[in-house]
């Protein structure tokens, strides 16, 4: 019944998505702006041995889209207790700000994201030790996120963000709830 629903879902943001385009009138990019922009979440990177790479394309001067990919890089690490090793998270943006594109801003995204999970099976009497297995998942997740946008005049940026997503396939090993935020550095162009 949740694929019927996440499908019809799917479906309406589809066909308002394309209904949108043909009625609305095409903005030109500004040309003095650059409209593409590149990021590393250095927080991920440091405290989860993540490589987080960000792309995100500017629309106006208020909303953006984009999509970042998630890549663990080193072991898993048991006390993190955050067993994700890969994820790509296509998002949409809404920024509240004078300035083009920067300040703060709302986002809302879509998380297709795999890992392990250890499972404990059973304790081996003899050697007094849990034997574990590792389980994979795969899931999809919906959420939101808040944030803000800093960038300097020569194209510079830092941003700060974060938000919650809920998974929907119900993987038996997957979390029901995934992070998104960061502390990511870059540059506009």
């Amino acid at each position: 019944m949740k694929y019927l629903w996440m499908a019809a879902l799917l479906f309406t943001m589809a066909t308002n998505l394309s209904s949108a385009q043909d009625t609305l009138p095409v903005e030109e990019p500004n040309p003095g702006i650059q409209q593409n922009e590149l990021k590393l979440n250095v927080f991920n990177l440091i405290a989860f041995k993540f490589a987080d790479l960000t792309y995100e394309r500017l629309i106006n001067e208020e909303t953006s889209f984009g999509f970042g990919l998630l890549l663990r890089i080193g072991e898993y690490d048991e006390d993190i207790g955050y067993d994700r090793s890969f994820s790509f998270t296509p998002f949409y943006r809404k920024y509240f700000s004078r300035s083009y594109a920067s300040g703060f801003f709302v986002e809302g995204f879509a998380m297709l994201n795999s890992g392990n999970e250890d499972v404990f099976t059973y304790f081996d009497e003899q050697t007094g030790n849990l034997i574990r297995s590792d389980e994979q998942y795969t899931d999809f997740a919906l959420g939101v996120s808040i944030g803000a946008k800093f960038i300097s005049k020569r194209g510079f940026l830092a941003e700060v963000y974060g938000g919650i997503g809920r998974n929907f396939l119900d993987s038996d090993f997957a979390p029901e709830v995934v992070p998104r935020g960061g502390i990511s550095l870059g540059f506009r162009f």
